[in-house]
């Protein structure tokens, strides 16, 4: 990613309501969808500035990648501990087979081998382990905002599904997130290329505003998992070997 994007996210990780509610959907799901023992151990791959480790770390024992080093300093204050650099999708001297859980946040879209990527990842899960992905939904929505972040796609359900099936692996079923905001999104994305505004600053807007997007955002974390939702800006699962 741009330099700019992790300077952002340093800033703002814990203030943005995108973060803030997004951490509590995630949180929520996991609990529902994914069975994890007692005391799991849990790799972040691609942490960034380690603001999904605190919530991952009320599942089990975490350890983390990220590969920009401005960044994995700040995971690392965070976590307490070293925070790796091994690239997807060869995850170099990560243990094997000894994760019960993998996350990969917003992460598989910047891996040009997606099904390479994928297929490294489940070598580094136990038995019955899962990954946890999240990815940007929608390629007619590509924009600034996936430029900066060095984006090699963004996903449709289908496109998503061919990359763990080719990849050998399977799904707990597609689900879509951030759907409430969705329409909010289109219409600034559709207006941003009628003006040809960039969209790319991710800066948390006004302080009622940021705290109004966060509540009707975090009302998800009912619904994922639970409901089918309409169309969202992102799309989850759990894949297993």
């Amino acid at each position: 990613m741009d330099r700019i994007v992790y300077d952002r996210m340093a800033a703002h990780d814990t203030t943005h309501w995108w973060y803030r509610a997004r951490r509590e959907i995630l949180a929520d799901y996991l609990t529902r969808e994914a069975a994890l023992p007692k005391g799991a151990r849990i790799l972040e791959i691609g942490c960034g500035t380690g603001h999904n480790l605190p919530m991952l770390a009320g599942f089990g024992e975490v350890d983390a990648i990220e590969i920009d080093p401005a960044a994995r300093g700040f995971a690392a204050e965070r976590l307490g501990k070293p925070v790796g650099d091994a690239p997807l999708p060869a995850l170099t001297g990560v243990e094997r087979s000894a994760y019960d859980l993998v996350a990969v946040l917003d992460v598989v879209e910047h891996v040009e081998d997606d099904v390479a990527a994928l297929k490294g990842m489940a070598e580094v899960l136990k038995p019955g382990g899962a990954i946890l992905v999240t990815v940007p939904a929608h390629p007619w929505m590509w924009s600034a905002h996936d430029t900066v972040n060095h984006h090699h796609r963004r996903y449709s359900k289908g496109t998503l599904d061919k990359a763990i099936r080719d990849a050998g692996l399977r799904h707990n079923g597609l689900r879509y997130f951030n759907s409430l905001l969705f329409p909010v999104a289109v219409a600034a994305r559709v207006a941003g290329k009628l003006t040809g505004k960039d969209d790319s600053d991710d800066s948390p807007p006004a302080a009622p505003v940021n705290k109004a997007l966060e509540a009707v955002f975090r009302l998800e974390r009912h619904l994922v998992g639970r409901v089918p939702l309409p169309p969202g800006l992102s799309i989850i699962t759990l894949v297993r070997k």
